[in-house]
């Protein structure tokens, strides 16, 4: 039996963050979901695996369930599929962040760059003038990345900042462009680069996973694959697993 995997996030004012741990983690494990989450003052982030109906449980209470009260109203929420479970436990943790960067003034409940739907990326990225990041970590690069984009050549986030302080400037930097797994990151990075006076601020709503999912291959610009942090280790186009593609090979 395949399992549904969900990987979710918003940046939310949720003050009770810590007060939402216990009962999110007792709703995932009576759904036997697997996997991790992320919770902080400013939102949630996640991956989950299990049956799809749990999945879909999940997402019911996540969206309109009492524990919420309906603040995760613009939740980020991909869908995909594993042959074999991949995750080996559950963990519900308190973060400082749901994503690390560690500047206060990277605010996205304040301001964000311009959302960019995947099918209008493949335009955006080849308008001349825009600097296109990958905000990922270099391993993660390393593994494939949109034609002509930038690698920050960072081993965490938190390290986006000494990358754009020593070699982004927004008097010539006019138009950027950042991507990152399922947007998370990105997000952030946007926040963070409109607080250091950058004008015009793109980044890809969805992130490479639904790129990945609805643009055709014969059209996309991405090559190689998308690392995934789990059992799956990795993504290709339409969200085939990498170890389905190496069984199907041997």
């Amino acid at each position: 039996m395949p399992y549904k995997v969900a990987a979710f996030y918003q940046f939310a004012a949720l003050p009770d963050f810590g007060a939402l741990r216990e009962p999110l983690r007792a709703i995932c494990a009576d759904l036997k979901l697997k996997g991790s989450v992320l919770l902080a003052r400013e939102g949630i982030n996640g991956t989950l695996a299990g049956s799809a109906e749990a999945i879909g449980e999940l997402t019911r209470e996540l969206l309109d369930g009492p524990l919420f009260g309906g603040r995760l109203d613009h939740l980020e929420l991909k869908f995909s599929t594993a042959s074999a479970m991949p995750f080996q436990r559950l963990k519900v943790r308190l973060k400082k962040e749901i994503v690390t960067l560690g500047d206060a003034q990277a605010d996205p409940t304040r301001q964000v760059g311009i959302y960019v739907d995947p099918a209008d990326w493949n335009d955006l990225i080849a308008t001349p003038d825009t600097l296109l990041i990958d905000t990922r970590n270099s391993f993660e690069v390393a593994m494939g990345t949109f034609e002509g984009a930038i690698d920050p050549g960072i081993k965490s986030f938190g390290q986006f900042r000494d990358f754009a302080t020593h070699h982004l400037d927004p008097a010539k930097h006019r138009r950027v462009a950042m991507f990152c797994t399922g947007g998370i990151r990105c997000e952030k990075a946007s926040a963070y680069l409109l607080s250091r006076g950058f004008a015009e601020v793109y980044h890809l709503k969805g992130g490479i996973l639904k790129y990945l999912e609805g643009v055709p291959e014969a059209e996309s610009r991405w090559r190689g694959e998308c690392f995934v942090f789990d059992d799956r280790v990795a993504l290709g186009h339409g969200l085939r697993e990498r170890r389905m593609e190496q069984d199907s090979d041997e």
